[in-house]
């Protein structure tokens, strides 16, 4: 394995308490870029980001391995030149999937890490705690790794980018997807008690109907037994159940209708899909209860160049972590920051970036180019079908854009991979 370059740094957060009003800066604004500006986070030699992210608490088991694939790729970035001679330096800040947590970590990133920009802070009710707040510090806040719709307000949060395809996308995606494949089942659904699961019901809902969920049971973070929402979806005859769920309630679902002696059709959105994650966590019971398991993605699939590339990436710098979804999701949310600031000029600055975001020349490798724009921060307007087959969770054609409530069949368009998977400088 490569010596990975120390490019990253990884830290626990501050204890859940109070929401802190101020902090007052305690370090040495970084060095300016070469032609002199007043940059945070730009040297001559470095741009330094950070994110914040569960390592520790109920979200981890599914997200602790994202960052840590997007470090591997920025160390390989840096081993190959880094972004017009730049290395990236991430700084990896734990929140335990905690807001108060978040907001405390997020202020160290700004008032005393003094960050360039916050780059794919993970969770919908974590992010929600610091919108404002990096928004109002005009801190570019790019790749929110969270599908709510909250990301792409361009007029209210200039400051703020999507990476996921919306939580309205995928579930109209695989509603469409079970009226298409799957006519005249009873469709229902289980959700996280918050503006993911809204969001996602009301995606569904959109194809569906008002009515057309058969039944919808929602569940807390807090709370780990999932057995009277099952057994009431049970109840209900429900034939698909769609999933609003981060890993860990997507398998404590799956496992407790195994438990019921059920097993309904199950719809995953893509945060709590991966195959891996859930086979790790569902353990010798995984082939049996994932068998035809479908989840709505985005990203690169495993047949594709990306994810060749990707592996590679893994294997000599992620220091024989397991190779998933997760995996992938980093490492493309990282090459899409090295193509937004290599874009963004040799001497960046945040107004520069930011201009480069709404260019609408950046392609990323999801499945669609990205859609961003001066209107519209939304990264991905669409979602592809992956279903698991004999083991393997890969996409099987059907592809759906979302727009203003109308849901259109497309086909996929991934970018070509760039050479050697990096911005050509």
């Amino acid at each position: 394995m490569k010596h990975r370059s120390p490019v990253h740094r990884i830290t626990a957060a501050a204890a859940a308490g109070a929401l802190l009003i101020t902090l007052a800066a305690c370090s040495t604004p970084a060095a300016a870029p070469s032609e002199g500006a007043d940059v945070p986070g730009v040297t001559e030699d470095t741009v330094t980001i950070g994110t914040h992210t569960p390592l520790t608490g109920p979200a981890a088991a599914g997200y602790a391995g994202i960052s840590a694939a997007a470090s591997a790729y920025f160390d390989y970035l840096n081993d190959n030149g880094g972004v017009h001679g730049r290395s990236i330096e991430y700084i990896v800040k734990d929140d335990g999937y905690n807001p108060s947590n978040t907001q405390t970590v997020v202020r160290e990133l700004v008032q005393e890490d003094n960050v360039f920009a916050v780059v794919n802070g993970l969770g919908t009710p974590t992010h929600l705690s610091v919108l404002e707040f990096l928004n109002q510090n005009k801190v570019p806040d790019l790749f929110v790794a969270s599908g709510a719709s909250d990301w792409n307000q361009p007029d209210e949060y200039p400051y703020t980018f999507s990476f996921n395809a919306s939580y309205i996308v995928e579930g109209a995606a695989l509603a469409q997807y079970a009226n298409d494949e799957h006519t005249g089942k009873k469709v229902c659904l289980f959700g996280q008690d918050d503006d993911f699961g809204n969001e996602f019901i009301e995606g569904a809902e959109q194809v569906l109907g008002a009515d057309g969920l058969v039944a919808v049971e929602r569940y807390a973070v807090s709370n780990p037994d999932v057995s009277a929402q099952i057994g009431a979806l049970k109840t209900a005859g429900c034939e698909i159940v769609m999933l609003g769920t981060i890993p860990g309630f997507s398998a404590l679902a799956i496992g407790t209708a195994a438990q019921l002696g059920w097993s309904p059709m199950w719809f995953a959105t893509s945060v709590g899909a991966d195959y891996v994650t859930l086979s790790s966590l569902l353990k010798d019971a995984a082939p049996q209860l994932l068998d035809g398991f479908v989840s709505a993605n985005y990203m690169p699939g495993i047949s594709s160049d990306w994810v060749e590339l990707f592996s590679t990436i893994n294997d000599e710098y992620n220091g024989g972590a397991v190779f998933d979804g997760n995996t992938i999701y980093g490492m493309s949310m990282a090459y899409l920051f090295a193509e937004a600031l290599k874009a963004a000029g040799e001497n960046p600055t945040r107004e520069s970036l930011l201009e480069a975001l709404t260019s609408g020349d950046l392609t990323g490798n999801g499945i669609v180019p990205l859609a961003f724009s001066k209107d519209s921060h939304e990264a991905y307007p669409a979602a592809g079908i992956q279903v698991v087959q004999d083991g393997v969770q890969d996409y099987v054609g059907s592809t759906y854009r979302v727009t203003d409530g109308d849901v259109e069949e497309i086909d996929a368009d991934f970018p070509p991979v760039a050479e050697g998977g990096i911005p050509a400088n």
